[in-house]
């Protein structure tokens, strides 16, 4: 289960800045059953990579603007971002996948 750290951040932008700056510097997609790199052409099944950074941002204005910035490293060595909605596309994945990004589908008040 990915770790939840204490958020240091004041904007997502700045986080993700700061994680590119430390060789996160690709880009993830959720699929149901994996994630794909566009710029390496590769597929991730979640056996294949590592959550390592998992930070939350919510929204000023509303509650739909939160969200989750994981920071990824892939078992080849790619390192990446992915940014999502808290929850938004839990329906539509595997599983495993639902498991590999827990934290993201739990209750926010809870954790």
């Amino acid at each position: 289960m990915p770790i939840l750290h204490d958020n240091p951040y004041e904007s997502l932008s700045f986080a993700i800045e700061d994680l590119k700056s430390k060789g996160y510097e690709f880009d993830f997609n959720q699929k149901e059953k994996h994630l794909e790199c566009p710029q390496n052409e590769k597929h991730y099944n979640p056996e294949d990579f590592t959550i390592t950074h998992t930070y939350r941002f919510e929204g000023m204005s509303s509650t739909d603007d939160n969200s989750v910035l994981y920071g990824i490293e892939a078992a080849d060595g790619t390192k990446g971002l992915l940014v999502d909605a808290y929850g938004v596309y839990a329906d539509s994945l595997s599983p495993e996948m639902i498991e590999k990004f827990r934290v993201e589908y739990e209750d926010p008040d809870k954790v």
